[in-house]
Protein backbone atom coordinates (compact mmCIF):
# COMPACT_ATOMS: atom_id res chain seq x y z
CA UNK A 1 0.00 0.00 0.00
CA UNK A 2 1.33 3.53 -1.17
CA UNK A 3 0.99 6.02 1.66
CA UNK A 4 2.43 9.48 2.17
CA UNK A 5 3.16 10.87 5.99
CA UNK A 6 1.93 15.03 5.66
CA UNK A 7 3.18 17.51 7.59
CA UNK A 8 2.67 21.36 7.25
CA UNK A 9 3.47 24.65 8.90
CA UNK A 10 1.44 27.78 8.89
CA UNK A 11 1.00 31.49 9.70
CA UNK A 12 -1.81 30.13 12.66
CA UNK A 13 -4.53 27.76 13.76
CA UNK A 14 -7.04 28.72 11.04
CA UNK A 15 -7.38 29.07 7.56
CA UNK A 16 -10.58 30.95 8.36
CA UNK A 17 -8.65 33.36 10.00
CA UNK A 18 -6.58 34.52 7.21
CA UNK A 19 -3.98 32.46 8.30
CA UNK A 20 -1.83 30.23 5.00
CA UNK A 21 0.53 27.38 4.73
CA UNK A 22 4.52 28.21 4.45
CA UNK A 23 5.89 24.62 4.52
CA UNK A 24 5.14 21.37 3.12
CA UNK A 25 7.34 18.26 3.76
CA UNK A 26 6.06 14.78 2.21
CA UNK A 27 7.76 11.41 2.71
CA UNK A 28 6.25 8.19 0.56
CA UNK A 29 6.10 5.19 2.47
CA UNK A 30 5.36 1.86 0.57
CA UNK A 31 4.27 -1.19 2.70
CA UNK A 32 5.01 1.07 5.93
CA UNK A 33 8.86 1.31 4.46
CA UNK A 34 10.01 4.62 3.30
CA UNK A 35 10.77 4.22 -0.56
CA UNK A 36 13.09 7.28 -0.30
CA UNK A 37 10.89 9.66 -2.17
CA UNK A 38 10.16 12.87 -0.60
CA UNK A 39 8.58 16.14 -1.37
CA UNK A 40 9.65 19.36 0.35
CA UNK A 41 8.91 23.54 -0.70
CA UNK A 42 8.75 26.48 1.68
CA UNK A 43 6.19 28.79 0.49
CA UNK A 44 5.20 32.80 0.30
CA UNK A 45 2.26 32.98 2.68
CA UNK A 46 1.83 36.67 1.33
CA UNK A 47 1.22 38.06 4.18
CA UNK A 48 3.56 39.07 7.78
CA UNK A 49 4.30 35.92 10.08
CA UNK A 50 3.07 36.61 13.32
CA UNK A 51 5.13 36.11 16.41
CA UNK A 52 3.38 33.08 17.44
CA UNK A 53 3.94 30.92 14.35
CA UNK A 54 7.40 32.68 13.83
CA UNK A 55 8.57 31.03 17.65
CA UNK A 56 6.64 27.21 16.71
CA UNK A 57 9.14 26.85 13.48
CA UNK A 58 11.74 29.91 13.00
CA UNK A 59 10.54 30.99 9.06
CA UNK A 60 9.86 34.87 8.86
CA UNK A 61 8.30 36.37 6.74
CA UNK A 62 11.83 37.81 5.08
CA UNK A 63 12.96 34.13 4.70
CA UNK A 64 9.80 33.26 2.61
CA UNK A 65 9.48 36.44 0.50
CA UNK A 66 11.60 34.98 -2.40
CA UNK A 67 9.95 31.59 -2.30
CA UNK A 68 7.22 30.42 -4.59
CA UNK A 69 3.25 30.28 -4.12
CA UNK A 70 1.17 27.55 -2.98
CA UNK A 71 -0.50 28.45 -6.45
CA UNK A 72 2.85 27.46 -8.14
CA UNK A 73 3.45 24.09 -6.77
CA UNK A 74 0.02 22.83 -6.56
CA UNK A 75 0.14 20.60 -8.77
CA UNK A 76 2.96 19.28 -7.55
CA UNK A 77 2.48 18.45 -4.52
CA UNK A 78 -1.42 16.91 -6.00
CA UNK A 79 0.77 14.69 -8.64
CA UNK A 80 2.95 13.28 -5.36
CA UNK A 81 -0.04 12.70 -3.23
CA UNK A 82 -2.50 11.15 -6.00
CA UNK A 83 -3.89 7.30 -5.19
CA UNK A 84 -2.07 7.57 -1.89
CA UNK A 85 -3.76 7.67 1.88
CA UNK A 86 -2.26 10.55 3.75
CA UNK A 87 -1.26 10.45 7.13
CA UNK A 88 -1.11 13.34 9.37
CA UNK A 89 -0.74 14.14 13.41
CA UNK A 90 -3.82 15.99 14.13
CA UNK A 91 -4.98 15.48 10.45
CA UNK A 92 -8.19 18.12 10.78
CA UNK A 93 -5.47 20.77 11.51
CA UNK A 94 -3.20 19.91 8.13
CA UNK A 95 -6.24 18.87 6.15
CA UNK A 96 -8.64 21.97 6.43
CA UNK A 97 -5.20 24.52 5.38
CA UNK A 98 -4.37 22.30 2.60
CA UNK A 99 -7.88 22.58 1.17
CA UNK A 100 -8.32 26.26 2.17
CA UNK A 101 -5.04 26.66 -0.67
CA UNK A 102 -6.39 24.37 -2.65
CA UNK A 103 -9.73 25.92 -3.09
CA UNK A 104 -7.95 29.45 -3.28
CA UNK A 105 -6.38 28.36 -6.50
CA UNK A 106 -8.76 26.33 -7.50
CA UNK A 107 -7.72 23.18 -7.72
CA UNK A 108 -9.47 19.67 -6.59
CA UNK A 109 -9.32 19.23 -2.91
CA UNK A 110 -7.85 16.35 -0.98
CA UNK A 111 -11.15 13.73 0.40
CA UNK A 112 -11.52 13.16 3.84
CA UNK A 113 -11.74 9.35 3.45
CA UNK A 114 -7.97 9.31 2.08
CA UNK A 115 -6.48 10.81 5.22
CA UNK A 116 -5.20 8.74 7.93
CA UNK A 117 -5.21 10.93 11.49
CA UNK A 118 -2.20 9.25 13.24
CA UNK A 119 -3.20 11.21 16.56
CA UNK A 120 -6.67 9.68 16.99
CA UNK A 121 -5.04 6.36 16.22
CA UNK A 122 -2.54 7.05 18.75
CA UNK A 123 -4.93 7.82 21.34
CA UNK A 124 -6.88 4.93 20.50
CA UNK A 125 -3.58 2.83 20.28
CA UNK A 126 -2.86 4.02 24.40
CA UNK A 127 -5.98 5.51 25.72
CA UNK A 128 -4.92 8.26 28.56
CA UNK A 129 -1.31 8.57 27.61
CA UNK A 130 0.08 11.67 26.20
CA UNK A 131 -0.15 11.60 21.90
CA UNK A 132 1.73 14.60 20.89
CA UNK A 133 4.06 13.42 18.34
CA UNK A 134 7.46 14.41 20.63
CA UNK A 135 5.32 11.91 23.34
CA UNK A 136 5.64 8.98 21.16
CA UNK A 137 9.25 9.39 19.89
CA UNK A 138 9.86 8.77 23.54
CA UNK A 139 7.67 6.14 23.40
CA UNK A 140 9.23 4.47 20.97
CA UNK A 141 12.56 5.20 21.24
CA UNK A 142 12.80 7.57 18.01
CA UNK A 143 15.82 9.43 17.96
CA UNK A 144 13.98 13.29 18.25
CA UNK A 145 17.70 15.21 18.24
CA UNK A 146 16.85 16.37 14.84
CA UNK A 147 13.99 18.13 16.22
CA UNK A 148 15.50 19.69 18.76
CA UNK A 149 17.63 21.53 16.40
CA UNK A 150 14.75 22.64 13.75
CA UNK A 151 11.35 22.11 13.86
CA UNK A 152 10.42 21.93 10.25
CA UNK A 153 7.25 19.70 8.45
CA UNK A 154 10.05 17.63 6.35
CA UNK A 155 11.90 16.98 9.83
CA UNK A 156 8.26 15.90 11.55
CA UNK A 157 7.73 13.74 9.09
CA UNK A 158 10.47 11.90 9.05
CA UNK A 159 9.65 11.24 12.94
CA UNK A 160 6.08 10.86 11.94
CA UNK A 161 6.72 8.49 9.86
CA UNK A 162 8.96 6.35 12.29
CA UNK A 163 5.80 6.64 15.09
CA UNK A 164 3.48 5.69 12.37
CA UNK A 165 5.32 2.34 11.67
CA UNK A 166 4.99 1.11 15.38
CA UNK A 167 1.41 2.62 16.15
CA UNK A 168 0.15 -0.37 12.88
CA UNK A 169 2.69 -2.67 13.73
CA UNK A 170 4.29 -2.35 10.41
CA UNK A 171 7.65 -3.96 12.10
CA UNK A 172 6.66 -6.86 13.40
CA UNK A 173 4.43 -7.36 10.10
CA UNK A 174 7.30 -7.18 7.56
CA UNK A 175 9.25 -9.54 10.18
CA UNK A 176 6.74 -11.99 9.95
CA UNK A 177 6.57 -11.68 6.02
CA UNK A 178 10.21 -11.90 5.83
CA UNK A 179 10.15 -15.16 7.99
CA UNK A 180 7.27 -16.52 6.33
CA UNK A 181 8.88 -16.27 2.71
CA UNK A 182 12.73 -17.13 3.45
CA UNK A 183 13.64 -13.33 2.24
CA UNK A 184 15.55 -11.06 3.72
CA UNK A 185 14.41 -9.80 7.37
CA UNK A 186 14.42 -6.21 8.11
CA UNK A 187 16.91 -6.55 10.88
CA UNK A 188 19.69 -7.60 8.42
CA UNK A 189 20.52 -10.87 6.74
CA UNK A 190 18.26 -13.75 5.22
CA UNK A 191 15.35 -15.25 6.96
CA UNK A 192 15.07 -18.83 7.61
CA UNK A 193 11.81 -20.17 6.08
CA UNK A 194 9.53 -21.23 8.75
CA UNK A 195 8.99 -24.71 9.28
CA UNK A 196 6.00 -26.84 10.05
CA UNK A 197 5.51 -28.15 13.56
CA UNK A 198 6.46 -31.35 14.58
CA UNK A 199 3.32 -32.43 16.33
CA UNK A 200 0.11 -30.73 16.17
CA UNK A 201 -1.37 -28.58 19.21
CA UNK A 202 -3.87 -30.07 21.13
CA UNK A 203 -7.69 -28.77 19.95
CA UNK A 204 -9.08 -26.51 22.48
CA UNK A 205 -12.68 -27.17 20.88
CA UNK A 206 -15.15 -29.26 23.64
CA UNK A 207 -16.61 -32.44 23.19
CA UNK A 208 -19.82 -30.17 22.48
CA UNK A 209 -17.78 -27.69 20.63
CA UNK A 210 -16.57 -30.18 17.82
CA UNK A 211 -20.02 -32.17 17.98
CA UNK A 212 -22.05 -29.22 16.63
CA UNK A 213 -19.10 -27.66 13.92
CA UNK A 214 -19.35 -31.76 12.42
CA UNK A 215 -23.14 -31.32 12.99
CA UNK A 216 -22.96 -27.82 10.47
CA UNK A 217 -20.40 -29.55 8.25
CA UNK A 218 -23.06 -31.91 7.18
CA UNK A 219 -25.80 -29.16 6.39
CA UNK A 220 -22.85 -28.02 3.66
CA UNK A 221 -23.00 -30.74 1.54
CA UNK A 222 -20.99 -33.05 -0.60
CA UNK A 223 -18.96 -30.22 -2.70
CA UNK A 224 -18.55 -28.26 0.67
CA UNK A 225 -14.15 -27.20 1.10
CA UNK A 226 -14.37 -28.42 4.59
CA UNK A 227 -14.68 -32.03 3.31
CA UNK A 228 -11.75 -32.06 1.35
CA UNK A 229 -9.75 -31.20 4.73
Amino acid sequence: MREIILDTETTGLKPADGHRIVEVGCIELLNCIPTGREWHRFINPERDMPDEAYRVHGLSADFLSDKPLFLDVADELLEFVEGARLIMHNAPFDFAFLNAEFERCERMLLAWENVVDSLALARRRHPGSPASLDALCKRYGVDLSAREKHHGALVDCKLLASVYVELVGGHQARLELAVSSGEESPIGGIAPVATARPAPLPSRLSAGEAQAHAAFIETLGENALWNRL
